[in-house]
């Protein structure tokens, strides 16, 4: 890294995936190798469920090959239909979901503190063909789950947590996972703990995990019955050693995360104009992401002139998430996708940036950025 002003020698992405050792990959890959099962619930498959659901603290935990997949499968598990409530400040695979099942979303605005789907909003969206909420806990902050979980019950709608972002994520030492009727998450490249590509499904009861197993296996129960139309969504034993290697850092590298998350508020607390989430009293974070708000007005300039500014010194951001799934051409035209009927979200999305957050982001790097940010505007952090 050159000195301040300078240009970056390396490209800053907005994160990176943490990867072990590789002599201690291959430990496992020589396993696979003399076994010769790579699929269908094998050693590392079986064993990296235990494994989470001993770190997590949740009972039962189904595998997948990615998160998406997860997110379909859990609708289909629940025989969830008709319209479901959900939030259109999130990755757009949480309403493609929705999509793929055949069940209309129905977006509602979010809390302008937490990012999250707001309870107060819930309520009037409801109609005779609800029969769910699909909410987001947005860069691993905590939903307001009692709340929600008040309105299902007072409805008889389910609930299935989009929990992408919230890996080892507890409220009051509670497991966030363990809220609603399911939770689905995200072991993408770009998540804090990564198996490749990955996901899984939180379930709370012995019968809805097989349900949810037989669904990701083609409906198979045992080698000659087949009792659903299931598709294939199983993970791999490949991704599923990773997974089982990345266990034993993931403590340390989600105090690494949290150390860069400090260093940033610290850097840009006095700054007019900036503005990000703090953390809720008695939640332990995994510090997926660190948004950044931009006020144009008082800082003067806006999120995208900041973007693109630090695109020159090849520090890349991302605009999570921008634009809103309700802009995009699939959902726009639903009633619910107005943008009069999302001012928060829409202003979020306008202002948001996510800036770099990674175990291996050095704390030098960090304040590189912080110091672009402010000084090239006329600011200080000092």
């Amino acid at each position: 890294m050159k000195d301040f002003m300078g240009k970056s020698d390396k490209s800053i992405y907005v994160t990176q995936p943490f990867l072990p050792p590789l002599d201690e990959f291959q430990e496992y890959l020589k396993q696979i190798w003399d076994s010769k099962w790579l699929t269908n619930n094998g050693k590392f498959h079986q064993e990296l469920e235990k494994a989470i659901c001993k770190y997590l603290g949740v009972k039962y935990i189904s595998l997948f090959a990615n998160g998406t997949l997860a997110l379909i499968v859990a609708l289909k598990g629940l025989h969830i239909t008709g319209e479901v409530i959900t939030t259109p400040y999130s990755f757009v695979a949480t309403t493609h979901a929705l999509w793929w099942n055949g069940i209309k979303p129905v977006f509602v605005d979010i809390e302008p503190n937490t990012f999250n789907l707001d309870p107060d909003k819930i309520e009037v969206a409801i109609t005779p063909r609800t029969t769910a909420i699909l909410p987001v806990h947005v860069y691993g902050n905590p939903c307001d789950v009692d709340r929600i979980q008040k309105i299902a019950d007072s409805y008889g709608l389910k609930v299935i947590y989009d929990a992408c972002h919230t890996f080892g994520v507890t409220m009051k030492g509670i497991p966030i996972l363990n809220y609603g009727d399911l939770s689905v998450l995200s072991f993408h490249a770009t998540k804090v703990y990564t198996t490749f590509e990955g996901g899984a499904i939180v379930s709370h009861d012995e019968a809805t995990k097989k349900r949810i197993d037989n669904l990701k296996n083609f409906g198979f129960v045992d080698e000659t019955t087949v009792v659903t139309a299931g598709i294939n969504a199983k993970m791999n034993e490949f991704q599923a050693a990773l997974g089982l290697l990345q266990l034993k850092y993931i403590d340390k590298n989600i105090k690494k995360r949290r150390i860069i998350a400090e260093v940033y508020r610290e850097k840009l607390k006095r700054i007019e104009g900036l503005t990000y989430l703090e953390d809720m009293p008695a939640v332990r974070y995994c510090y997926s992401y660190f948004p950044l708000l931009i006020d144009k007005e008082k800082f003067g300039k806006s999120r995208d002139e900041v973007y693109e500014e630090l695109k020159k010194y090849n520090i890349y951001g991302r605009r999570y998430f921008y634009p809103l799934i309700s802009q995009f051409p699939t959902y726009r035209g639903l009633p619910s996708a107005s943008p009069e009927n999302l001012p928060v979200a829409e202003k979020l999305s306008a202002e948001v940036l996510c800036i770099p957050i990674y175990p291996d982001l050095s704390l030098a790097m960090v304040e590189f950025i912080c110091r672009i940010i402010s000084n090239r505007y006329g600011k200080s952090i000092d």
